[in-house]
């Protein structure tokens, strides 16, 4: 009898199993606040703005992923620099598109004009020549405006045409960024290129 009377004095423990419970469930907590602070932080949670600007923005193509001509998509029109073997170049390559019409201006305070056919380049993928190709009307607008503001001692010197491309290449990436948010042009060059 003495044996069964100290079984019920002894002091039962309580709460052994809630301990685990609450423990576990701080685990699960903190466990799934990781996860989903992980997930907004890339975007896949809360609006997605990161994941979706750079899934759809254009990206640099390196030269390794570079297209040479002949090799199709829009990029092959114009072909790609080739560097040789070795030192130098570009890091990134040159994707290049050909406006298909040639553009005429006024040139400023003058009698004479301005007729020039133009390419341009760019580092990026084939989203900025879709997106040129899109807004071409409002990129023409802005390419025939540059050329208004454009005077003839400009158009006669090395130095005054590398201005006027610097200022081509300013208009049409100011447009594509109203238009799309990105401009992406890294340069014009003339295809063609008569004052009169």
């Amino acid at each position: 009898m003495s044996d069964a009377k100290e079984e019920k004095e002894a002091p039962k423990k309580k709460g052994g199993k809630m301990k685990w419970i609450v423990i576990g469930l701080g685990g699960l907590i903190l466990a799934g606040g990781g996860v989903g602070g992980g997930l907004y932080a890339t975007g896949m949670l809360g609006g997605g703005e990161h994941g979706e600007k750079k899934a759809d923005g254009p990206r640099l193509v390196p030269r390794s992923e570079q297209k040479h001509a002949g090799e199709g998509g829009e990029g092959g029109e114009g072909g790609g620099e080739s560097k040789g073997e070795g030192e130098g170049g570009e890091d990134y390559a040159s994707n290049y598109y050909t406006l298909e019409k040639d553009f005429t201006s006024n040139l400023m305070d003058s009698v004479h004009f301005i007729q020039v056919g133009l390419a341009v380049s760019t580092p990026y993928d084939d989203k900025v020549i879709t997106n040129l190709k899109t807004h071409e009307i409002a990129v023409r607008s802005a390419v025939l405006m540059a050329l208004s503001e454009t005077d003839e001692e400009q158009v006669f010197t090395p130095a005054g045409k590398k201005q006027l491309q610097k200022r081509l290449v300013k208009a049409i990436n100011d447009t594509l960024k109203e238009k799309e948010g990105f401009g992406g042009v890294g340069n014009v060059y003339f295809t063609n290129f008569v004052v009169q």
